[in-house]
């Protein structure tokens, strides 16, 4: 499942350098697929909707730091865990119930994103 932060954030930005996929935003901040990763053109997200890699997509949190579950891999096939969870001071990158992958299914995210 990806992870998620939770509203514990103190929004000490830690978390972001860390992230191999570039799944995680400044609170208000836009994101796109294409934010540190090789997609160019059609990119199909988990709901299915097929958008343009470089489309600017709404935030996730206007808040807090958050993380785009489109993009997050656990960090599966970078690290042995996610690095957002490891850096996180306050304990607020906790795995996100209403995403459940498989490993198989994150490490095949991650072949999409980074070819």
């Amino acid at each position: 499942m990806a992870i998620k932060i939770t509203e514990e954030c103190i929004n000490c930005g830690a978390c972001e350098p860390e992230c191999p996929n570039n799944a995680i935003y400044e609170g208000g901040v836009e994101w796109a697929i294409a934010d540190g990763t090789t997609v160019k053109g059609s990119y199909t997200l988990m709901d299915g909707t097929v958008v343009d890699a470089d489309a600017k997509n709404a935030p996730v949190s206007t808040d807090i730091y958050y993380i785009t579950p489109n993009k997050c891999t656990e960090c599966q096939g970078f690290h042995e865990e996610p690095q957002c969870a490891a850096v996180c001071p306050v304990d607020c990158c906790v795995p996100d119930e209403m995403y459940t992958e498989t490993v198989d299914e994150l490490m095949a995210k991650k072949a999409k994103l980074h070819i």
